[in-house]
């Protein structure tokens, strides 16, 4: 379902996009950390059941990995070709648990086009991940490098 496609030049500090739903399964759950991420908490019910979360959660790269794809899926920039740059200030705020829908507000912060390069620029996205209940679960700084009409097709 991709959005249109969108340059540097379209886009505006306070644009906003949604994500989601995302519905959690505790097979995934377990699926996900058991290959990157075995602790008890995410993998073990009995283990996790008797340990401060009282149940499985998910892990939160398993999280994150599930808003990636949420955000590569659903393609609010269309066909234009993105860079992620880095990942600032992630936040695990409240555990995911088997049920859980997930939900992404996604918002433009700041908008750098580059001095040296007039072909592309950095944006940086604001992702704030709720749960079904509204409760912030993720929360991070997403910088990301898009080409401007100068340099259209040119970084992918």
């Amino acid at each position: 379902m991709a959005g249109k496609t969108l340059l540097l030049e379209d886009l505006v500090i306070g644009q906003r996009w949604s994500g989601g739903p995302i519905s959690v399964r505790e097979a995934d759950i377990i699926r996900f950390a058991t290959e990157y991420d075995p602790q008890p908490m995410h993998v073990d019910a009995l283990a996790a059941a008797a340990g401060r979360f009282g149940g499985i959660i998910a892990s939160g790269w398993h999280v994150a990995s599930l808003v990636m794809r949420d955000f590569i899926d659903k393609a609010p920039f269309g066909e234009t070709p993105l860079l992620g740059l880095k990942v600032d200030d992630l936040q695990w705020l409240n555990p995911v648990r088997p049920g859980d829908v997930l939900s992404i507000d996604r918002e433009i912060v700041e908008i750098v086009p580059s001095r040296s390069k007039p072909d592309r620029g950095v944006i940086t996205m604001r992702m704030t991940v709720t749960n079904q209940d509204g409760a912030v679960v993720m929360s991070f700084l997403n910088a990301i490098q898009l080409p401007t009409r100068l340099g259209a097709g040119t970084l992918g």
